[in-house]
């Protein structure tokens, strides 16, 4: 008899600081291919991996995630469990929690970019995700998707577990697919620093900025004053 998920989470986690149109465009491009049941996005509370902190505060980032998203084809959850965690947010942990609470049987797919990827072995107990969740990864301009441009233990990893979106989706855990078709290279330090710099006040930072973020989300960065030097 062959497994087929009762369900599928698509789940999209970052630190959206500020949720830019890369962000969107993955979920995009992903509940496209995947078809899920539900797609959550999941600001991070504190991201171990960040030393330098977050600069918008919690509900200033979920309010603009809700922006962001809000002419979506699709309606996204906004999940804030890790917002209200008091200690580091752990991808692991998360992933735990999420499958004691869905059940053994649903299809659960963590969703990441190309970049996140070359860098899985650095997460803690990075091994442990293949049997909590399905992974779906989108290529980014600068980072490759091919074996040879992951860490080996990455590679060796994910080299029995590709497959394609529909397996994703009907596999509970422990399944990889990747998308090549993603071509957008938005850098939220890059896009922080033109904030910096005025995006308000100077007409060629304002269209960088302005071709970077959605209007709406823009507009809620300058009326609440946020990402000033």
């Amino acid at each position: 008899m062959t497994f087929r998920a009762t369900s599928c989470i698509a789940l999209l986690g970052g630190s959206f600081d500020p949720v830019h149109r890369g962000h969107v465009a993955l979920a995009e491009l992903f509940a496209q291919l995947l078809q899920p049941d539900e797609l959550r996005i999941m600001p991070a509370g504190q991201p171990w991996q960040k030393k330098a902190g977050l600069e918008a505060g919690d509900a200033d980032r979920v309010a603009m995630l809700k922006l962001a998203f809000e002419h979506a084809a699709f309606k996204p959850v906004i999940d804030t469990r890790e917002i209200e965690r008091d200690t580091p947010t752990y991808t692991v942990d998360t992933l735990r929690e999420l499958r004691a609470e869905l059940g053994p049987d649903a299809s659960i797919v963590f969703l990441m970019g190309a970049d996140q990827l070359q860098k899985l072995d650095s997460w803690r107990d990075w091994e442990d995700l293949f049997a909590l969740a399905n992974f779906a990864v989108a290529a980014r301009p600068g980072y490759q998707l091919d074996s040879a441009a992951l860490p080996p233990a990455v590679a060796a990893a994910l080299a029995p577990r590709l497959g394609t979106a529909e397996e994703v989706r009907a596999s509970k855990a422990g399944r990889v697919c990747l998308a090549h078709t993603l071509a957008v290279d938005i850098s939220a330090t890059e896009l922080r620093a033109a904030l910096h710099a005025g995006a308000e006040a100077d007409p060629a930072q304002r269209a960088k900025v302005s071709a970077l973020l959605a209007p709406q989300v823009l507009d809620y960065i300058q009326q609440h004053n946020l990402y000033k030097s």
